[in-house]
């Protein structure tokens, strides 16, 4: 299948590991031109020399407010336009619903919440200069089925949900479609941070999930938009 992504230009955030870089990975490989950024460089460096074709690394803190704007227009001006955005940010560290301090929410709703929020804005007027962009945000399941150990994550992830059924509606008349992908258990940096996965639980594929974003970012794409898509193989027990 054609997806329709060679040529393009896609901004990939915390792209240096895991999930974000799996999907910087596979938009490569499809044929876009990827920008990456994270914080540490050497990271930065040894992600993008995994990744072909054409990739170019910022070093940076997505998380930081002034740094979406300055990763959109660094993008547009090496490539001439921007078409597909990956925005992704680290989790938040657990913590239960009545433990969770207000600086921990308050930290959790810009990293997982602002900073999409700001990225979307800094991309859509050039999205709009073409009629077409194809925007994918990075969650997590717990938007359909909240953990009890990471409630800062239910929060600012859910509300992302929230904002993102809104904006999809304002967006598709443009050609811009706006997505969530909701991975379950990995194997990355996070899941091993937060105890790692016990014995005989199935875990999903990073570089499988890198496709499944790449297939919400392509051109058959086009009609799916404000959608939530779980990638947990059936981890979600709820039926909405």
């Amino acid at each position: 299948m054609d997806l329709g992504l060679d040529g393009r230009v896609a901004l990939v955030t915390a792209a240096s590991k895991g999930l974000g870089q799996a999907a910087a990975k596979a938009l490569a490989a499809e044929g876009a031109r990827v920008v990456i950024c994270a914080r540490g460089a050497d990271a930065l460096a040894a992600a993008a020399a995994e990744i072909p074709g054409q990739v170019h690394t910022i070093t940076a803190d997505v998380t930081d407010p002034a740094v979406p704007a300055r990763l959109v227009q660094e993008t547009v001006a090496r490539y001439g336009g921007l078409d597909v955005l990956v925005a992704n940010a680290g989790g938040p560290p657990p913590g239960r619903a009545l433990e969770v301090s207000d600086v921990a929410i308050v930290d959790a709703i810009n990293a997982n919440l602002l900073t999409s929020i700001r990225l979307v804005r800094e991309v859509v007027p050039h999205m709009r200069l073409k009629s077409w962009g194809r925007i994918c945000a990075i969650t997590s399941y717990v938007i359909k089925q909240p953990s009890p150990t990471l409630v800062a994550s239910n929060i600012a992830r859910t509300g992302l949900w929230a904002w993102a059924k809104t904006a999809a509606s304002d967006l598709i008349s443009d050609g811009i479609t706006l997505n969530l992908a909701c991975p379950g258990l990995h194997l990355t940096e996070r899941t091993k941070a937060l105890g790692g996965v016990a014995p005989g639980v199935r875990t999903g594929d990073v570089d499988d999930f890198g496709r499944v974003v790449t297939f919400l970012c392509s051109e058959p794409a086009a009609f799916i938009t404000g959608v939530a898509l779980n990638v947990d193989g059936g981890a979600t027990q709820g039926l909405l």
